[in-house]
């Protein structure tokens, strides 16, 4: 008797990478924009909420993001020293007035 081990289950997928909404603050470096992502916390004690800033270098190809736009980034693999993040796409785009 032989025995085939099949597995009739798909293959499977990369884990779930966090995604992110942020604003585009720098953009002076090539294939690099810096994007600031608030998130809300709420405080343990007061209750109140709490904003807290994070940058993020994401990795940008064609260098078409500028600063004031919108953006989702998403984490990735180290792309460089200290970028772990990719620009996904464009939220909106931002108008001078």
């Amino acid at each position: 008797m032989s025995t085939t081990t099949e597995s009739t289950a798909p293959a499977k997928a990369s884990a779930k990478r966090r995604k992110m909404v942020g604003k585009v603050v720098k953009d002076k470096m090539n294939k690099t924009v810096v994007v600031e992502v608030i998130s809300y916390s709420r405080d343990a004690l007061y209750g109140k909420y709490v904003r807290t800033k994070k940058r993020y270098k994401s990795h940008d190809e064609t260098n078409q993001y500028k600063v004031g736009d919108q953006v989702e980034i998403q984490e990735h693999a180290p792309i460089s020293k200290d970028k772990r993040t990719i620009v996904v796409r464009l939220l909106k785009k931002f108008v001078e007035e």
